[in-house]
């Protein structure tokens, strides 16, 4: 009760201590203990690593709801803001002028996260946080990943990678798909951008549920052990996905495939101009998949009125 109530209001271990009779250094004992003991025994059913027909399923869930083809998920880092602890100099010291230290995360098209490590330097960016994190040597391996395959709709032969999606702090790889950046941007770039921010914006949307329902993250977190502040949000994590798996409500698509339109030809080419193979640059990758989501069995009805 006290671990709960600590992570959904947020207060002070003063004025829990106060509410629950303990003293502050018991809660303060209690906190840490209980959210390790939450994170190590969920941890393995309620954010496994993912097996190869389990990264299809969560493709196939991307295509359905947000249409977007041979995605695993979407990847991004979220500041928890922290209060200073003894000895730390100005290592989770930002540039929003404020300590906090880096949760690097990725979740499926439901706001599952599938991966969460926390307890970066603040100072430090998103790119860099990932370069150096466990999943993005995990990612560089490609240990369980499904093999390439055709994209929907695509009457070429080309297998495509699968990928995750992330924003512009992030490499772009062959399993890594991030915006174009704004200079010289020309239409069929914008679209390209629209849509790989609708399955991007799920990582976003996740973070945001998981601020919602603990609330500890909207105050400076305070505790004098950085593992005690790694462990609390690592416990947050994992109860977001045991109520988001118990209680939550999937995603639903309201797309209907009658509602798809032909478009005209001068800004729609109906072919690709090289193949796929494994020297195939990332930045051709992207703009094969730009080329893809103009075509006109694959452009939705929506997407030229916000992005021309």
């Amino acid at each position: 009760m006290i671990t709960l109530r600590y992570l959904t209001s947020g207060c002070m271990f003063t004025a829990l201590g106060l509410y629950f009779q303990r003293g502050e250094t018991t809660v303060g004992l209690v906190v840490e203990e209980t959210t390790k003991a939450i994170w190590n025994s969920l941890k393995q059913k309620y954010m496994p690593l993912p097996s190869t027909e389990r990264w299809k399923d969560i493709s196939k869930r991307f295509f359905d709801l947000w249409q977007l083809p041979n995605c695993l998920g979407a990847i991004d880092g979220k500041h928890i803001r922290i209060q200073k602890y003894p000895n730390s100099g100005s290592a989770n010291f930002n540039y929003k002028n404020y300590h906090l230290v880096i949760l690097m995360a990725s979740c499926d098209a439901d706001g599952l996260f599938t991966s969460t490590e926390c307890g970066f330097a603040g100072r430090n960016s998103d790119g860099g946080v990932f370069r150096v994190s466990t999943f993005g040597r995990w990612l560089d391996s490609n240990n369980n990943l499904p093999s390439s395959s055709r994209l929907p709709y695509d009457e070429s032969d080309n297998q495509f990678p699968y990928y995750f999606v992330a924003d512009s702090a992030f490499p772009l790889r062959k399993n890594i798909m991030r915006p174009f950046p704004e200079r010289n941007i020309n239409n069929k770039r914008r679209i390209f951008n629209y849509r790989l921010s609708r399955g991007r914006k799920n990582i976003e949307c996740a973070f945001g549920m998981m601020t919602q329902k603990f609330q500890v993250f909207l105050t400076p977190i305070r505790c004098r052990k950085y593992e005690t502040i790694i462990s609390i949000v690592q416990s947050a994590c994992i109860l977001h996905n045991y109520i988001r798996i118990t209680d939550g409500v999937p995603y639903r698509t309201s797309l209907q495939e009658a509602t798809r339109i032909q478009q005209s030809q001068e800004i729609l080419p109906e072919t690709h101009n090289f193949n796929i193979n494994e020297n195939t640059s990332p930045q051709d990758l992207r703009s094969y998949l730009a080329n893809y989501f103009v075509l006109s069995n694959v452009a939705l009805p929506w997407q030229w009125n916000y992005c021309l």
